[in-house]
């Protein structure tokens, strides 16, 4: 293979951007008419106006009597006025035949249309039925006489709606550039609009590119990876007023690509193609696009962290971009260069933008040159900052947020789904400290923090508590940040519960040791942590930890200086864990300081070790014995441990920690949990 090209020019964001819309024409793309069924979410082309009144009669607000007000005047409850009743009973969707005129009134119901002569209506609740004495017992026509006893008087206008008191005829209902909501297109109903004038929907097609896509719903072979961009995308074009055209996932084929490209510009207003931007020899994607003309490729490698590989073209006016392959790159460059120009497409306004001042959890290292969106996660903290710690405070409003960075990367797809926000560090900025205000922008329209927030060691044990938890209605968030990194999140209000195993060299209790005053102890139960491999791999099935690992270490966590027998064993690789957890803790004791192959690949949880073991991608690692026999794993138990919840006293009694709390009581969760292979 020959060496890959490099960018041409990578350029600053802004300057990027400005190059990009000189080339577009930001403009609704043309109205169209759609029935009114399906106009929800559409934006308004032109005003509209109302051609009739609404209500388009006279109309009572009330179940009653249609009266005129001045033959109410002086009623009260010991000396009503008494009215003759008419015949006629006036309901819904019919023209009353009759007149009120003076000293009479008529039945009529909620909805209907007022009668000639009336002007007010009478609540029934306010009336009384009345017969009539014999001398007036026949009325004008001859028919038996009724009476009814008001006692409230009425003034005109009273239970009634006129003509066009809500809307008149003339009058704007809607301007254009509004977005229909399920309020909007009521209006529309109620003036008898049945098409809406709507602008088109920008179509954007979407093609992923690579010989390593597969769809969802395939078969999983090794080296494939599932297409989750297309998806993202598609979505992320609907919510944005598009109509996204998925094309499917197109090959490592120069041809193919083209003929493909051809046909997208063809049916398409906008182009986004996925993956293959950094002009390495088998990055296809810009080779294609730079075939592209008037004015063609504006930019190619954007100072952006993640991003950096974005290419943005335009071909005959119209935008063709290539998003890098990962997933967190993709949504982010789509949201920052694609998503405007979206919405202006469809006529929709431009996004406000909202954000919320937060301190940052911890140090952040960031690299000179390049803008970093860092994505983080929103939780609140109820302790007083120390006089030791940054000012804490934006506007004269103490903060009440604090912002950890979600840390997995531009190829993890749950990162952005799961964060609240993201801050961006400027290209020359090179740290942040910890404890630093930060401006969080916020991902979506509203931010609903967590009504429980975990921070800690991750345990299949907590993923149980926290689904039963937002069964029960309770909104979750989850930090698999380890043991430590959970108890200091206690220590300073960060959460309502922390889950740890950490154990005191010196004394060997579990947790209790590493108490403050300011902390409670949540009993939780015992797991077994132990070595996870391949079954039947010789160098592990029937050993003994001795035997792979030599002596056990002191209680100081002392070891002989030499190596443990498995860091010399022949091709094995392991999977490590997170710094800061307890079993990372644990094994760095096993190891007594050796790093055998792998040491540095550090898994997320206990689950992801297994999947590293299970793939191939390592032949041990350390994890709790339940993923093992989930997995279908070997096992060689190491240590049983105590995993407990450290709670801050102040939110001992918050409603979704005292449920969390009864939970782990009941009989019915300690049943499941041994079920998981815990010791409850």
């Amino acid at each position: 293979m020959s060496q890959q090209e490099q960018f041409l020019e990578v350029i600053d964001r802004d300057e990027a951007e400005r190059r990009f819309r000189a080339a577009l024409r930001l403009e609704p793309l043309g109205e169209e008419a759609v029935p009114l069924a399906e106009a929800l979410g559409r934006v308004v082309a032109r005003d509209v106006t109302a051609a009739v009144d609404v209500p388009s009669f006279d109309r009572a607000n009330v179940d009653g009597f249609a009266v005129r007000a001045a033959d109410t005047y002086g009623a009260q409850e010991e000396s009503p006025r008494s009215l003759e009743l008419l015949d006629e009973i006036v309901p819904t969707g019919v023209v009353p035949r009759d007149e009120v005129t003076a000293g009479t009134a008529m039945t009529i119901a909620t909805g209907a249309m007022l009668p000639r002569g009336a002007d007010a209506v009478v609540m029934v609740e306010h009336t009384e039925m009345e017969d009539a004495p014999p001398e007036r017992s026949r009325g004008a026509r001859g028919s038996l006489s009724r009476r009814v006893l008001v006692r409230k008087a009425v003034t005109p206008g009273g239970g009634v709606s006129f003509a066009g008191t809500d809307i008149a005829a003339g009058e704007v209902v809607l301007r254009r550039g509004e977005l229909l909501t399920s309020r909007e297109t009521g209006v529309l109903a109620a003036i008898g609009v049945s098409k809406a004038p709507v602008w088109r929907r920008p179509r954007v097609a979407i093609l992923s590119t690579g010989d390593e896509l597969i769809e969802p719903g395939q078969e999983m072979r090794p080296g494939m990876i599932f297409d989750s961009n297309a998806q993202i995308l598609a979505d992320a074009v609907r919510e944005l007023g598009g109509e996204p055209l998925r094309l499917g996932i197109v090959r490592d084929d120069l041809a193919e690509l083209r003929a493909r490209l051809a046909d997208a510009l063809q049916q398409a207003d906008v182009v986004l193609l996925s993956g293959g931007t950094s002009k390495g020899e088998g990055d296809l994607c810009y080779r294609a696009v730079a075939e592209l003309r008037e004015p063609g490729i504006v930019a190619h490698g954007v100072a952006l962290k993640p991003g950096k590989p974005i290419c943005l073209a335009v071909h005959r006016g119209k935008p063709v971009v290539v998003l890098p392959g990962f997933p967190t790159s993709a949504i982010f460059t789509f949201h920052e260069f694609v998503a405007p120009v979206i919405r202006s497409l469809a006529g929709r306004r431009a996004e406000e933008r909202r954000t919320a001042p937060a301190r940052l959890a911890v140090k952040v290292n960031s690299e000179i040159g390049r803008t970093e969106y860092l994505l983080v996660g929103l939780v609140p903290f109820s302790r007083e900052p120390t006089a030791s710690e940054l000012p804490l405070t934006t506007h004269h409003s103490p903060l009440t947020l604090t912002a950890y960075p979600m840390g997995k990367g531009s190829g993890s797809v749950t990162a952005f789904s799961r964060a609240d926000g993201f801050i961006t560090i400027g290209r020359h900025e090179e740290i942040i400290e910890a404890g630093a205000t930060v401006e969080v922008q916020l991902l979506g329209s509203e931010l609903r923090l967590a009504d429980l927030v975990a921070i800690g060691s991750h345990c299949v044990g907590l993923d149980f508590l926290l689904s039963r938890l937002s069964e029960q209605g309770f909104q979750t968030k989850l930090m698999a940040v380890g043991s430590t990194a959970g108890l200091i999140a206690a220590r300073r209000g960060e959460c309502d519960v922390a889950g740890i195993h950490l154990m005191d060299p010196a004394t060997g209790e579990y947790n209790r040791p590493f108490l403050t005053p300011d902390l409670r102890l949540l009993s939780g139960y015992r797991r077994r942590q132990g070595i996870v491999f391949r079954r039947r791999d010789a160098r592990f099935e029937g050993k003994s930890i001795e035997e792979l690992f030599g002596s056990p270490p002191t209680e100081s966590g002392s070891q002989s200086q030499r190596p443990p027998p498995i860091a010399s064993l022949e091709r094995t690789v392991m999977v490590n864990r997170n710094q800061g957890s307890g079993t990372r803790i644990l094994l760095d004791r096993l190891l007594g300081g050796a790093q055998p192959p792998g040491y540095a690949v550090q898994a997320r949880n206990h689950n992801a070790v297994a999947a590293a073991v299970v793939q191939g991608r390592a032949d041990w690692g350390l994890a709790i014995e339940w993923v093992a026999r989930h997995n279908g794993l070997g096992f060689l138990p190491v240590a049983e441990e105590q995993y407990d919840f450290v709670i801050p006293a102040d939110r001992w009694d918050r409603p979704a920690v005292a449920t969390f709390r009864e939970l782990l009581a009941s009989e019915e969760v300690r049943g499941r949990l041994e079920e998981l292979g815990l010791i409850a």
